[in-house]
C-alpha cells in the first residue's frame, strides 16, 4: 500500500458537474459519493421539507433549484424520483428544452431500463439506467454502504465504458441487466428485500406479545446466520417445521397467529407453502410427510396434522430436529 499522502478530494479538479433531480433517499447519495470521486455537484431540486434537509445534510452548501435550472448547470444529471414518476419527467424536460446535446442523464430505477430515456436520447442526451441494490436510509452512513454494492446497468453499447466507470467510482460493482429483464430484476431484488424487513417486523412484533424484551437482539445472530447459509447454500439451508414436515407444530403456529395476529396468517401460509415446495424440489422434505403438511397449509383444521385431527396441539411434538434446526 502506497504511504504517499492522498489529496483531498476537494483539491481535485472537477471532471463533471452534477445535478440531482428528485432529493430523496437515493440522488443525495450518490451525488455525495461522486463528490468523492472529484466531480462537483452544482445543484438539487426537492420539494419537500424531509427531502430538503436530506440534501442539506449530504450534500452541504449546493444550491436547490428547479428541475430545469438543474440540467441548465450541470453535465451529469441524476433523475432519482420514483418509478411512477419517471416516464412524465423525461417528457416534461424535453418539452421544456432542458435537456442538452451530450448531457449525461442517470436514472437509478430498477424498473425501468435505458429507454424510458430515449425522448432525451432523440435530443441529444446519452442516457443510463444505474440502479444501486441497496437500500439506503437518507443519512451520510449511505454513502459508506455503496462501497462494493452492486449496481444494475442498462445503457447503450456506446455507453458501456462510461456507465461501469462511474460505478467504479462510487465504490460500487457494475452488473449488466438486458432492456427486457429489468422488469423480472427490480422484482426479486423487492421480494428479497423489502419483503424481509415486512417479515422482520412481523416476528419482532410477535416475539414482543410473547414477553420478549429485546427481540431485536434475539432475532439479529438468527437472521444474520440464516441469510449468511442462504447465501452460501440456497435451499441446502433450509431448517424448521416445514422443511422437517412437522405439521402439528405448523397446525399450531397458525391457530396461535389466528388467536393473537390474525394479520399474519396469509403471509405464514404463503411463505410455508412457498418453503415446502422446495423443500419438496430439492429432497429435503419426506414426501410421505408433505401430504399431512399441505392439508394443514390449505387451511383444513381437521385434516392429519391440523388442530382437530392426529398430531395437532393434542399431541405435541417431541421429536428432536436436527441439530442447530429452528423449532
Amino acid at each position: 500500500m502506497s504511504t504517499f499522502p492522498q489529496p483531498d478530494p476537494k483539491d481535485r479538479p472537477a471532471r463533471l458537474t452534477v445535478g440531482v433531480v428528485g432529493a430523496g433517499r437515493v440522488g443525495p447519495a450518490l451525488a455525495a459519493s461522486l463528490q468523492l470521486a472529484g466531480h462537483r455537484p452544482v445543484a438539487v431540486s426537492g420539494v419537500s421539507d424531509a427531502s430538503r434537509r436530506r440534501a442539506a445534510r449530504l450534500l452541504p452548501d449546493v444550491p436547490l433549484m428547479t428541475p430545469e435550472q438543474v440540467l441548465d448547470r450541470a453535465e451529469l444529471v441524476l433523475l432519482t424520483v420514483p418509478d411512477d414518476a419517471l416516464p412524465g419527467l423525461v417528457e416534461g424536460l424535453v418539452d421544456t428544452g432542458s435537456v442538452r446535446p451530450g448531457q449525461l442523464l442517470v436514472h437509478t430505477s430498477g424498473r425501468y431500463g435505458s429507454r424510458v430515456l430515449d425522448p432525451a436520447r432523440r435530443a441529444g442526451a446519452l442516457p443510463l439506467a444505474l440502479h444501486p441494490a441497496m437500500t439506503f436510509s437518507g443519512t451520510p452512513v449511505d454513502v459508506q454502504r455503496l462501497a462494493g454494492c452492486s449496481f444494475g446497468i442498462t445503457a447503450p453499447d456506446e455507453l458501456r465504458l462510461a456507465a461501469e466507470a462511474l460505478v467504479i467510482e462510487m465504490g460500487g460493482e457494475p452488473e449488466w441487466i438486458a432492456e427486457e429483464a429489468r422488469p423480472l430484476y427490480h422484482a426479486a431484488l423487492a421480494l428479497g428485500a423489502n419483503h424481509l424487513v415486512t417479515l422482520v417486523a412481523e416476528s419482532m412484533d410477535l416475539l414482543r406479545a410473547a414477553g420478549v424484551d429485546a427481540p431485536d437482539r434475539m432475532l439479529g445472530p438468527l437472521l444474520g446466520a440464516a441469510l449468511d447459509n442462504a447465501l452460501r447454500s440456497g435451499d441446502a439451508a433450509l431448517t424448521g417445521p416445514v422443511a422437517r414436515g412437522d405439521a402439528g407444530t405448523v397446525a399450531v403456529h397458525v391457530a396461535e397467529l389466528r388467536k393473537h395476529a390474525p394479520e399474519t396468517v396469509a403471509g405464514y401460509l404463503a411463505m410455508a407453502r412457498a418453503t415446502a415446495d422446495r423443500a419438496l424440489a430439492h429432497g429435503l422434505l419426506k414426501p410421505e410427510l408433505a401430504e399431512d403438511l399441505l392439508d394443514v397449509l390449505a387451511g383444513d383444521p381437521n385434516g392429519p396434522g391440523g388442530p382437530g385431527g392426529p398430531g395437532g396441539p393434542e399431541a405435541p411434538d417431541t421429536a428432536d430436529g436436527p441439530e442447530g434446526d429452528i423449532r
